[in-house]
């Protein structure tokens, strides 16, 4: 056989190699994707209506979970007008998406004042709170850390608490750690491969 031919069939046989590839790209995720952790599994906390809340209730959406407090100056307005425009962008895709906000501050955060600041930023974010023991016991599982802060008086106080966004897939699973700052076109970005999969 001459060098020629020799070479005509190999490059043949890998043409038909690469014709038999059909392993689709998958998109990459911007934020980090967290896959397989072993924390994060669920929650029991109640909404600002005062229903009683877990997990479990939102499967078939893409769940947003984020911790903050009403008070907050500046991290959390942020990350939820963040979302809300993620909403905004997601168009008819965005009821499949749910917002919750869990106060890390429910002392002060009343379901009445829940109930006023987290549907302000889009009327579909839901706003959940426990007891001090819930409200430790849920940041204990995300591995969410926060403490009081004293100011000058004893209601004039603000709380130092982990920034992140978990995001959940429809199947219920945590996949994604959307750190502080990564912005809304990193979170709309990741939410739609997410809509994208077949939940399961």
């Amino acid at each position: 056989m001459n060098k020629l031919l020799s070479a005509s069939l190999l490059l043949g046989v890998l043409g038909v190699l690469a014709g038999c590839d059909t392993t689709a790209k998958v998109e990459a995720f911007k934020s980090t994707d967290i896959t397989g952790a072993n924390f994060g599994k669920d929650f029991q906390l109640t909404d600002h209506n005062g229903k009683a809340r877990s997990l479990a209730d939102f499967k078939g959406k893409v769940v947003v979970l984020f911790f903050g407090y009403t008070h907050c100056p500046d991290v959390c307005p942020t990350t939820l007008a963040e979302l809300a425009l993620v909403m905004k962008q997601l168009g008819v895709d965005a009821k499949k998406v749910q917002v919750l906000f869990v106060t890390v501050d429910p002392e002060r955060d009343t379901p009445r004042l829940l109930a006023q600041y987290v549907p302000s930023f889009d009327p579909g974010f839901v706003g959940l709170y426990g007891d001090l023991e819930a409200t430790a016991r849920t940041a204990n599982e995300f591995k969410v850390v926060y403490q009081k802060v004293a100011g000058s008086s004893p209601d004039n106080y603000t709380m130092d608490h982990s920034a992140g966004t978990y995001v959940f897939d429809q199947g219920g699973r945590l996949r994604l750690y959307v750190s502080y700052g990564q912005g809304a076109t990193v979170l709309l970005h990741d939410i739609r491969i997410l809509l994208a999969q077949n939940p399961s």
